[in-house]
């Protein structure tokens, strides 16, 4: 209620700001050492209010949602305190004016975010704990070195910059880009997927993903970005879609294929940034934030009902039995496709008409069409699996809690009324779109190809390649290693080949006790790298 409450106040303070076209700003001087004074500044203004409305909303929501969700949990108000802890630190950084203040809000997310996703205290938990918590401390690196060229300005606040200030602006894209998981910082957010179900749809909706996309916006609303930063926003993001909806299609998990999406949405405000419309991407980061925590909350109780089983493939007609969240699970993956008469129509729709409207890279432009089709096609693969396939489970618990369904409820109504109303209440969102027929019906037939390539697929198909995001996990964990193919090889060498020669046996057994730690999937032959190593150390030994 709390929560919600607040919510309610960002509304009116967003709705009075935005009818008067004013800006509120409360700076608080610190210290001041050499004419450069270190403030502590707030800012109030429609962006911030309209955006901590969204986040609060989404967290009463969820704590609503947790409740019941964690309702056996031993150490339950723990867990509550820390989520808790995290909401606040974004809305720190939310209001954040000056580098202290979204320093305090951006290690806030950092530490809370590791504390959450390391809950369960398993061995997978707290791997992905700290992958998230590394790649999180290369912005904050990043950050912590762009003070640098704040005492340059004499001041610590980012409400008035010079318009020279271009490398300021770039280095912080570059930190934006590790929190919200742009490429080659992506491996973080499918490994979140560790954490408790209530804390991915916070994180994966309107906190931690979204705060380096929001320091981007914050600061394209003073200054407009460089032709390099608009460059490296457009290629990241392209990637980072492009990655995420390959690796969707060969997952299997329900949740994996929920973060897989997030990472594919984030592209595409990523992308939108880099077009230069910083507006149009907080838009869509609106009804995203909105529908993604819907999907999460759904398929959470999808997965309470199912003993915590996450394999769609057993998930067969799930829905059935549950109507009122299958029809939550269908409207948010409608959303995702970006359907009509959704509140995302209304922001992705238009950043593919602006897109085909810009003068951007071919190689951007493929990249953006081709993770439109794949979110198609994933998108109906996974609601054929859990909604329209044949039963699977014997066994299910069917939950009838007011705690699970009145967020649902809510978050249902504004996955479907959210867009057009919030487009109709700020004229700056407003778009001019010349297009010609062919780019109009090249999106559509996009979108319909990848539904149509979503009702023949049987998904069976597995792919170390695409769901590891192109080895970019094997970077930062330990889960995926090198060389096993040359340690079987070594191991076939050892079967009375080498027992003659007690140096070469040596060589062997060295190499079968340490190549554990560069264990790799077995995916390519390396026949050929055998023999060089083999030959390698038949020359060893005649130099011995």
């Amino acid at each position: 209620m709390l929560l919600f409450s607040f919510s309610i106040l960002c509304f009116l303070g967003y709705s009075m700001l935005l009818f008067s076209n004013k800006m509120i700003i409360f700076e608080f001087e610190i210290f001041n050492i050499l004419s450069i004074s270190f403030t502590f500044t707030m800012i109030l203004d429609k962006i911030s209010l309209s955006f901590s409305m969204i986040v609060t909303l989404i967290s009463s929501c969820v704590f609503m949602f947790s409740t019941k969700y964690m309702e056996e949990d031993e150490f339950y108000w723990r867990f509550t305190w820390i989520l808790l802890s995290f909401v606040i630190s974004m809305n720190f950084l939310i209001f954040s004016g000056s580098l202290f203040f979204l320093l305090l809000g951006w290690d806030g997310l950092g530490i809370t975010s590791f504390a959450l996703i390391i809950y369960y205290q398993s061995k997978e938990s707290l791997t992905a704990g700290f992958q998230t918590l590394l790649i999180n401390r290369i912005g904050d690196v990043i950050i912590v070195c762009s003070s640098f060229l704040y005492v340059t300005l004499t001041q610590f606040s980012y409400t008035t910059l010079p318009l020279n200030m271009s490398l300021l602006i770039f280095i912080l894209c570059l930190a934006g880009l590790t929190k919200s998981a742009q490429f080659p910082f992506s491996s973080w957010l499918p490994a979140a997927m560790a954490a408790p179900t209530p804390v991915s749809a916070l994180v994966h909706s309107s906190t931690l993903v979204t705060a380096g996309i929001y320091m981007i916006i914050r600061f394209s609303s003073t200054l407009s970005l460089s032709e390099s930063s608009s460059s490296v926003l457009l290629f990241c993001g392209a990637i980072t879609c492009f990655l995420g909806g390959t690796a969707a299609i060969f997952e299997n998990d329900l949740k994996k294929i929920v973060a897989l999406s997030t990472l594919s949405q984030l592209g595409v405000m990523v992308f939108c940034l880099g077009l230069g419309l910083p507006m149009l991407s907080l838009f869509h980061l609106y009804t995203h934030a909105l529908f993604k925590a819907l999907l999460f909350l759904a398929a959470g109780t999808m997965l309470m009902s199912s003993f915590g089983n996450q394999d769609i493939r057993i998930l067969g007609s799930l829905g059935l039995s549950m109507p009122l969240c299958t029809m939550m699970f269908n409207i948010s993956s409608l959303c995702l496709i970006g359907a009509p008469f959704m509140s995302a129509f209304f922001s992705k729709h238009l950043i593919l008409e602006k897109m085909l409207m810009s003068n951007i890279n071919i190689f951007s432009l493929f990249m953006m069409l081709f993770a439109t089709c794949s979110t198609a096609l994933y998108v109906i693969r996974s609601l054929k699996a859990v909604c329209w396939y044949k039963p699977s489970l014997t066994v299910i618990s069917i939950s009838n809690s007011t705690s699970i369904y009145i967020p649902m409820i809510v978050l249902g109504l504004c996955s479907i009324f959210f867009g057009q109303v919030y487009k109709m209440l700020d004229y700056s969102l407003l778009e001019i779109v010349f297009i010609s027929n062919f780019s109009s019906t090249l999106i559509n037939m996009v979108t319909l190809t990848g539904l149509w390539l979503g009702f023949i697929f049987l998904g069976r198909l597995k792919s170390f390649i695409f769901s590891s995001l192109f080895f970019m996990t094997p970077m930062y964990s330990f889960s995926v290693k090198l060389l096993s193919p040359m340690n079987k090889a070594m191991e076939t060498l050892d079967y009375g080949w080498l027992e003659i020669a007690p140096k070469m046996s040596f060589i062997v057994n060295f190499f079968n006790k340490y190549m554990h730690v560069f264990n790799w999937p077995n995916f390519l032959s390396f026949n050929r790298v055998s023999w060089i190593l083999f030959i390698i150390m038949i020359a060893t030994y005649i130099n011995f």
